[in-house]
């Protein structure tokens, strides 16, 4: 949708809202005020308790299998160039299913979508702690993918739709992105133990009984949210659907076990996956930009100012917080020989930060500018990765001068970045596209990892093989997410720009605001 440059992303800061139907008092009242979807808080808090925790679920099943993986590796006998697709699997089956799954919440409800979701979640979680051998694990972590790819998107599109731009939807994004970090943790956490003290089992069961609770809680109070414009697109994009999620998965797949393969990018079923993935992406552009009447991606969201750039910047920024989950959690286990526990209780400054930042960042966001907050989310992505590829390797190195400062780092890099970005994204979108909006801040957070993991892990396995040993293979990796961390800063500095995430006017406010003024000056034409 294409706004005039006046008033195009409202928050870009430049510019004194427009007050034709809203004066500014109401405005900022209105970005205060509780949304009236909800008759009380306790509904209100309810609905946040649901969305937020399904955020923390989809972390948990993500930083906790990394710490159970070496457990894993011996009881299920998991081959070394296999150990990478367990927890890689799970990440990319979610970002390849949440445009679809997006489409599907806009036909037949976002309610609806979450909560079977959730089942579907809590369903494969259950099963994969029954696995008996490392391929029934893989295929269970696939399914499990499919769960998020259904209620990550629909509940962002519930936050985007029902919120007005302004400090309380600062609040809840800033809260939802923080337990991200805290899913990080406690993930961690129930791994750390159950790899330790009880069996690796229990790390699935525990994650199901977590899930079942919020399940519970959305089904007896989550009200039922009709949401404006839910008519706008009635049929599924069946030719997207064909091309972007085989597309993505055949391209992904082909970068992760490359570096595994016989003759790795030489062996001929790697050339035929990643040729044919990047021909079915190939149409799908196509597709989506000139074939397709309802589109699974409108490309009318990428008229939006500055969005493009950004979710590129994000693209790069999750992929690194991606490879510093996976080879941090290894290079504290592996390297320097600390166990699960050990491991958990390093990490724990990522669960304690994301509240402190998202506390700070619910009240702040309207008052500091968003470029300089992507700054320093970005440079936060940077310093976790250098400090961990600057380890001394032949001692054990202070907790305090490098990991306790790169945990930190990390969590500043995640929690600033993921509000901020949801906000502007969210926000620069008319309601008729918040399922999308959700659907590609997901998409870039799973695609992001999952991609950017997998050229990690080709780097590992080159590295390995000249000489530099394990701990030098996987500061390799950590390099390689200095430079990708380098990358999304120069973006976001040189073709982003973002202002104070302050109550403002709506999209669709906008759009009538416009249309007054044209109708008026037409009136006066007239006249005269």
């Amino acid at each position: 949708m294409q706004f005039d440059d006046k008033h195009e992303a409202n928050l870009d800061g430049q510019t004194e809202p427009p007050r034709l139907l809203l004066d500014q008092y109401s405005i900022e009242k209105l970005g205060r005020e509780r949304p009236a979807t909800f008759p009380n808080r306790w509904v209100e808090l309810s609905f946040c308790f649901c969305l937020l925790a399904s955020e923390l679920l989809a972390e948990f099943f993500i930083s906790g299998f990394n710490t159970i993986l070496p457990h894993l590796t011996t009881a299920l006998d998991i081959p070394q160039e296999s150990q990478t697709w367990p927890a890689n699997v799970f990440s990319l089956v979610t970002g390849a299913f949440i445009l679809p799954a997006a489409r599907v919440a806009e036909i037949y409800g976002a309610r609806l979508l979450f909560n079977i979701g959730l089942i579907w979640f809590l369903l494969w979680s259950f099963i994969a702690g029954w696995s008996t051998n490392y391929k029934m694990l893989i295929v269970c972590r696939a399914l499990q993918g499919l769960g998020p790819s259904a209620f990550l998107p629909t509940g962002m599109m519930l936050i985007g739709t029902i919120y007005r731009p302004g400090p309380r939807k600062n609040l809840v994004f800033s809260l939802y992105g923080a337990f991200s970090p805290i899913g990080f943790y406690s993930g961690i956490c129930v791994g750390g133990l159950s790899g330790h003290y009880l069996l690796w089992r229990w790390y699935f069961w525990i994650g199901s009984a977590i899930t079942l609770v919020v399940l519970v809680v959305s089904l007896l109070s989550m009200p039922l949210i009709r949401l404006p414009h839910h008519l706008s697109t009635t049929n599924m994009d069946w030719c997207g659907c064909a091309t972007i999620v085989p597309g993505l998965l055949l391209v992904v797949f082909a970068i992760t076990d490359g570096s595994h393969a016989p003759d790795g990018w030489r062996t001929p079923y790697i050339l035929v996956t990643v040729l044919a993935g990047i021909a079915l992406l190939c149409a799908a552009f196509y597709i989506e930009g000139w074939v397709a009447s309802s589109p699974l991606l409108p490309f009318d969201i990428f008229k939006v100012k500055y969005i493009s750039p950004l979710l590129i910047a994000l693209s790069f920024s999750y992929g690194v917080f991606g490879i510093y989950l996976f080879y941090a959690s290894f290079y504290i286990q592996d390297v320097l020989n600390h166990d699960s526990v050990i491991a958990a209780v390093w990490f724990a400054p990522m669960a304690a930060g994301g509240l402190i930042l998202a506390t700070i960042g619910g009240f702040t966001l309207h008052l500091l500018p968003g470029n300089l907050l992507l700054l320093i989310s970005g440079l936060g992505y940077l310093i976790s990765m250098l400090l961990f590829a600057i380890l001394p390797q032949n001692q054990n190195p202070n907790y305090w001068a490098y990991i306790f400062p790169a945990m930190v780092a990390a969590t500043v890099g995640v929690d600033i970045g993921y509000s901020v970005s949801n906000v502007f994204i969210t926000t620069s979108l008319p309601q008729n596209r918040q399922s999308v909006a959700g659907a590609i801040i997901n998409t870039i957070v799973f695609v992001g990892i999952s991609f950017f993991l997998g050229i990690a892990d080709l780097v590992v396995a080159q590295t390995r093989g000249l000489g530099l040993g394990l701990a030098g293979s996987y500061k390799a990796a950590f390099w390689f997410g200095v430079a990708c961390s380098a990358v999304a800063i120069v973006l976001l500095v040189l073709f982003v720009r973002v202002g104070k995430a302050a109550s403002d006017l709506t999209v669709e406010e906008r759009i009538q605001i416009q249309e007054s003024r044209v109708t008026g000056e037409m009136g006066r034409g007239v006249d005269g």
